[in-house]
């Protein structure tokens, strides 16, 4: 009772006070001393003045900085809070995502990169542009991913740090807590105007080494602290809150907690009718995988990454890696998630709203706290500190990875639609400087992110961009391996998803439910109800995507195709092609073709001032651009084919290592089933 009591008093004086010392801020300048040098040393070595080498680390890139970068753009802080709190909402299906993303990597290594690479584009929506012509899919597909990385990835990140920051300080107040995610998103800033791609990854690769050990120090220390795998499961079946921290409802004909612990928290394979916060089997095999195909091969964030490498040989050695480390968040995330449950059930699992308001700020539930709890208790000084680090490193692993993608796609897709003739100068200053108004509208949607509610902040992403999404992942596998899709039946796909996926929208944020427990009407209309509650994101997904797929199709076959000169090189039947691609009717010149030399000042006549700027924004002589510009059309397409060419012995060794990977996979599926 004793040793119940100095622990619920600990607790307390983490949730009021805080818990970091001395030694723990050491470590925390340390590291940001220390990641700082390493960016701007990546930096200095990078080819930053031109538009491939700002953009795509002039393809140079090994497959080890990529897999690692790809693991650790995945892997932002929202990962560390949101698998966690809901590992410890529901146990293991949340892991389901990590496997499945496996067997997604291996599609993007083995049909989704060869033909980017072979295309020679440096944005989805520009591949698009290539594939289709025109250029609304194209503006409207930046539109929409930029709108999407706001409020999916930007203000996940967001949240995420901002409940780490406010718990490990002890911060009652916003006026710190705005302080601290402004800092962070300085520096994150600093990584990617100064360096471009080559220092994001180079600063990625650092950054996944210090998340899997810190990690790993913290799953050591939960599973002794719950006394071992065994003890875990016998425990967690266990671990409800207090009467005092539930609130309660009505379930066939019974009084359960709202944060029941279900009796397949050990499965991965749920029912099919399973509520909106857990993860149908049917979808599983459904939405999540056209959620996943979406992420992870038509996103820019993701895919920016392969095509940094130097060949297709090192794409597939990256996305290799990738999928490897994906094996690690079930343990070193959703296990000590389900841990934290067992440890500090009344304040990870309480389900009354006023109790949770009190913990947590939310009423709705504080299994996001899970994984915060766990470090700022259980680690001593010194490695609370190097934990804290793990989680900014991870969110400036994100928030990198999403800024330079976005000045990519705002600078390639949307601005040269307005400036055709940009010079490579104005190119990248114009890329370095909507970093610059990211970072505006990420601090003003601040407030909005503080407001968010939502119980399992990895439902919510997942929800948003299962509504999105869909349309483009449609699009996107169509355009790849249907040569027949033309730009008409791509370009309604994509709005008649969209529409679809709007509405839904609405509907599940337009109208709130009231918490479990708290004895408020549910006002939201019938229909409301029954399109919300009835029909799991995952299975809208579905049904958005073959919706989205026969208008992309019916369309297509309705209007003239497109011809088969103008498809060389941008279909996965064609990727091997070394004919010279016809252009479309309106295609402009390449970015890289349409430099105006006349805009471009000699280093001797330029100002002290501008000689500044363009040393602290990479800008050089151009003479490699004009080398670049200066090779002919069958000199770029066999170039551009030279990416694919893999040596045999390699070419077997990836292959092997792929099987082998999803092996391993689908084991843990079964395992977990």
């Amino acid at each position: 009772m004793a040793d119940a009591e100095r622990g619920k008093s600990r607790v307390e004086t983490i949730l009021t006070e805080g818990s970091l010392f001395a030694g723990d801020y050491v470590i925390i300048v340390t590291y940001f001393v220390l990641i700082i040098g390493a960016g701007l040393y990546a930096a200095k070595q990078s080819k930053r003045s031109s538009i491939s080498g700002y953009f795509l680390a002039s393809r140079s890139m090994h497959w080890i900085p990529v897999g690692a970068s790809l693991f650790a753009s995945n892997i932002g802080s929202e990962h560390f809070i949101g698998l966690a709190g809901s590992g410890a909402a529901s146990g293991v299906a949340i892991a389901t995502y990590e496997m499945n993303a496996i067997f997604i990597l291996m599609m993007l290594g083995w049909f989704f990169v060869p033909v980017y690479l072979s295309s020679g584009i440096y944005t989805m929506p520009e591949y698009l542009r290539l594939r289709f012509g025109g250029q609304r899919i194209r503006v409207f597909l930046s539109v929409l991913a930029l709108l999407l990385y706001i409020f999916t990835k930007i203000s996940a990140d967001l949240l995420s740090g901002a409940l780490y920051i406010k718990l490990a300080l002890g911060l009652k107040g916003e006026s710190g807590l705005y302080l601290s995610i402004l800092v962070l998103l300085v520096i994150a800033a600093i990584f990617t105007i100064g360096g471009g791609l080559s220092a994001v990854i180079w600063t990625d690769f650092v950054q996944t080494i210090l998340m899997v050990i810190g990690a790993f120090i913290l799953m050591v220390a939960a599973m002794v602290e719950v006394g071992g795998y065994d003890a875990l499961m016998d425990k967690y079946s266990k671990a409800e809150a207090d009467p005092d921290f539930s609130a309660m409802k009505l379930e066939n004909g019974k009084n359960v907690s709202c944060m029941a612990i279900q009796e397949n928290f050990m499965h991965m394979l749920r029912p099919a009718d399973a509520p909106g916060d857990d993860l149908p089997w049917t979808g599983l095999f459904t939405g999540m995988l056209i959620g996943s195909i979406w992420y992870w091969c038509a996103d820019q964030v993701i895919v920016q990454r392969t095509l940094a490498s130097r060949n297709v040989t090192h794409a597939k050695g990256g996305v290799l890696l990738a999928g490897t480390l994906k094996f690690l968040p079930l343990f070193l995330l959703v296990l000590p998630g389900m841990a934290a449950r067992v440890l500090y059930k009344n304040e990870v699992g309480c389900s009354d709203p006023v109790k949770c308001e009190a913990i947590c700020q939310s009423p709705s539930g504080c299994t996001n706290i899970a994984f915060i709890l766990l470090v700022l208790d259980l680690l001593p000084t010194g490695l609370r500190g190097l934990m804290l680090a793990v989680m900014m490193a991870a969110l400036m692993s994100s928030l990198t990875s999403v800024f330079n993608s976005a000045s990519t796609i705002f600078t390639i897709d949307i601005w040269t639609r307005f400036r055709g003739r940009a010079s490579d100068t104005e190119l990248l200053i114009v890329g370095r400087m909507f970093i610059v108004v990211l970072l505006v509208v990420s601090i003003a949607w601040i407030p909005i992110i503080l407001s968010y509610k939502e119980s399992q902040l990895f439902h919510y992403i997942q929800a948003v961009s299962n509504f999105l999404c869909p349309p483009i992942t449609a699009v996107f596998l169509i355009a790849l391996f249907w040569p027949r899709m033309n730009e008409p039946g791509a370009f309604w796909a994509l709005m008649v998803g969209f529409a679809v996926g709007m509405i839904r929208f609405g509907l599940q944020f337009g109208y709130s439910s009231p918490p479990c427990g708290s004895g408020l009407p549910d006002t939201r209309p019938d229909f409301v109800k029954s399109a919300v509650d009835n029909f799991h994101y995952l299975h809208f997904s579905a049904f958005s995507l073959l919706l989205s797929g026969c208008v992309g199709v019916l369309v297509s076959l309705l209007t003239p195709p497109i011809p088969e000169d103008r498809l060389y090189r941008l279909t996965f039947w064609t990727r091997f092609s070394t004919e010279v691609r016809a252009k479309l009717d309106d295609e402009v010149k390449r970015v890289e073709d349409e430099i105006d030399d006349t805009n471009i000042t000699s280093t001797e006549e330029m100002s002290n001032r501008r000689k500044c700027f363009n040393l602290i924004c990479g800008i050089e002589d151009q003479n490699e651009s004009e080398e670049e510009n200066m090779k002919s059309e069958e000199e770029l397409a066999i170039e551009a084919s030279e990416f694919l060419k893999e040596e045999p012995k390699y070419k077997r060794l990836s292959n092997v290592v792929a099987v082998l990977v999803m092996s391993v996979a689908a084991f843990i599926y079964g395992f977990f089933a």
